[in-house]
């Protein structure tokens, strides 16, 4: 276990090292102004002294990444749960989901801000859009890949609609769920920073743009690691819920 343990992190730990060691001997060798690449040193300086800044608007990231990631969530299974159980729904929406996912989001966000202003709820919107695709994807396939005789057990037995869904649907297509999920909070990710570009007063998204316009190139380094550290955080808190719905899993195959 503790090998383990040693090996998930320990070399996660030597790539990164090895990345900031190549990056600091290239910044060294070719004299690079600090301007266009900062060497490591200087973006972990610029990270120490506005500690206090990223982590305020690294705060408002969170949670526009958060509240947009429940948002397609809460909107995303439902939709799934209809599409997936009804065929005129199915085709009538379905392909218009496609061609909404096919929409560069960031074309979308100008659209969204003067419909919802600069404020939460356009970034919201953003979030939304960015990441319910990946959710209603694999929802439909994990309810769609419920076994059919564990169907006509549960309905020989005078099950209810709810009864089926919650019983035997559900815990099917847990998995899916939980992998789109991953795929959608880091998406989330990328659509919170999306709005912040387009228009926005806070946020990482802002702070980097405010950093890259006033030449401050350290800070806007510092404030990509920070929005890198931002995603680790919630792809973790995805992970962490699928153990506490580990008992609702499903077994993995034997081999």
């Amino acid at each position: 276990m503790a090998g383990r343990i040693l090996t998930q992190i320990g070399y996660p730990l030597a790539g990164v090292a090895l990345i900031i060691a190549l990056w600091a001997a290239l910044c060294a060798y070719l004299n690079i102004p600090t301007v266009v690449l900062p060497t490591p040193d200087k973006v972990l300086t610029a990270f120490i002294a506005r500690f206090d800044l990223i982590m305020s608007e690294g705060w408002v990231t969170l949670k526009e990444t958060l509240y947009g990631f429940i948002l397609a969530i809460v909107i995303g299974i439902p939709m799934a749960v209809a599409v997936a159980n009804s065929r005129p729904l199915n085709l009538m929406f379905y392909p218009l989901l496609i061609g909404l996912q096919s929409v560069p989001k960031v074309a979308l966000a100008p659209i969204i801000l003067v419909w919802l202003g600069t404020g939460m709820e356009s970034k919201l919107a953003i979030v939304w859009l960015v990441a319910f695709f990946p959710i209603i994807v694999d929802t439909v396939a994990g309810l769609r890949s419920t076994p059919r005789e564990l169907l006509e057990l549960a309905r020989s037995l005078k099950a209810t609609p709810m009864q089926v869904f919650l019983k035997v649907q559900l815990p099917a297509a847990l998995p899916f769920i939980i992998t789109g999920a991953k795929v959608a909070i880091t998406l989330a990710v990328i659509g919170a920073v999306i709005g912040e570009f387009v228009g926005s007063s806070e946020g990482l998204g802002y702070l980097l743009l405010s950093a890259t316009s006033q030449l401050d190139t350290p800070l806007a380094f510092a404030a990509l690691f920070a929005l890198s550290f931002l995603g680790m955080f919630v792809y973790l808190l995805v992970e962490w819920a699928e153990r506490l719905a580990a008992p609702w899993l499903p077994p993995a195959p034997r081999h």
